[in-house]
């Protein structure tokens, strides 16, 4: 990837005029509102003309400051912190939560409305018939193979994560087979490592869920399914929201397709944290509430 805005800054402070230093040193402290700043708006918070900037942003390799918003909105495409909604500087609270709610419910309608209830059933009747699961996820999308995890195992036998800390992949999906499903996470920011993996998961015989943002379309085709999740937010930071639900409407859907087995699993698993002490038990006062 190319040096992004922050990086040629860095790279050119030395040689920039002292306005111009002004203007970059502005844009490094505020670099995640970036993308909803105008130009006159970097030129009245700097104080300096806005042919400063211009030439600034001509001396970091930009025609224009629109061009310099396009880039910061690809950043954030690929999972930069940016804020790129230009309302989200000026809002108070109560609009902000309005907008962010808003916000949430259309990724999960997005996310719904590309899985249709057949795909989904056949989905969730091999993650209940699969000799083994296997949940893959790296980075921020870690968290989520891990809440994957444990959601599914309480339902089935033989759920497992990778990969486990600081350890490799191969021995994970050496012995996969046909009747084996993977559910690999590939959520935007992803290792370099993502695409051999998505090949190496494609040779063998297992059957691969995709779960990931749209920029991981093009890994599509290789996966049995791909659900695609938005993670768009009015912040600076990725949603998860959407994902989690997701990961809930799936382990639900595997513990009542196996609805008696699932339940006598779920009472077992309770009495081994009863037998092992693992989990506080409620006070009186605090059952009451339930």
């Amino acid at each position: 990837m190319t040096p992004h805005i922050g990086q040629r800054i860095t790279a050119q402070f030395d040689a920039l005029s002292a306005q111009e230093q002004r203007v970059a040193s502005f844009i490094l402290d505020h670099f995640e509102d970036l993308a909803v700043y105008s130009a006159a708006d970097l030129a009245r918070l700097t104080g300096v003309s806005k042919s400063t900037v211009s030439r600034l942003f001509k001396r970091l390799g930009f025609e224009s400051f629109r061009t310099v918003k396009t880039h910061a909105r690809q950043l954030r495409n690929l999972g930069v912190p940016l804020v790129i909604d230009e309302n989200a500087l000026q809002e108070n609270d109560g609009v902000a939560f309005q907008r962010h709610l808003l916000r949430e419910q259309e990724n999960l309608r997005q996310c719904l409305a590309t899985l249709p209830p057949q795909r989904f059933s056949t989905l969730v009747e091999q993650l209940d018939t699969a000799r083994r699961v296997v949940v893959i996820g790296f980075r921020n999308s870690y968290p989520l193979a891990l809440h994957c995890r444990q959601q599914l195992i309480q339902a089935r036998p033989d759920v497992r994560l990778a990969p486990q800390p600081n350890q490799s992949l191969a021995e994970e999906i050496v012995d996969l087979q046909a009747e084996d499903v993977v559910v690999l996470f590939g959520f935007r920011r992803r290792p370099a490592a993502f695409a051999s993996l998505v090949e190496a998961l494609e040779r063998s015989s297992a059957k691969v869920v995709l779960i990931a943002d749209p920029t991981a379309v093009a890994f599509a085709p290789k996966a049995t399914w791909f659900l695609e999740t938005p993670l768009e937010s009015l912040s600076a930071f990725d949603s998860y929201a959407t994902a989690n639900s997701l990961i809930c409407l799936i382990a639900n859907a595997v513990l009542h397709q196996r609805l008696a087995t699932g339940r006598a699993r779920i009472d077992a698993i309770g009495d081994h944290y009863g037998a092992l002490d693992e989990l506080e038990s409620l006070s009186e006062e605090g059952a009451a509430h339930f």
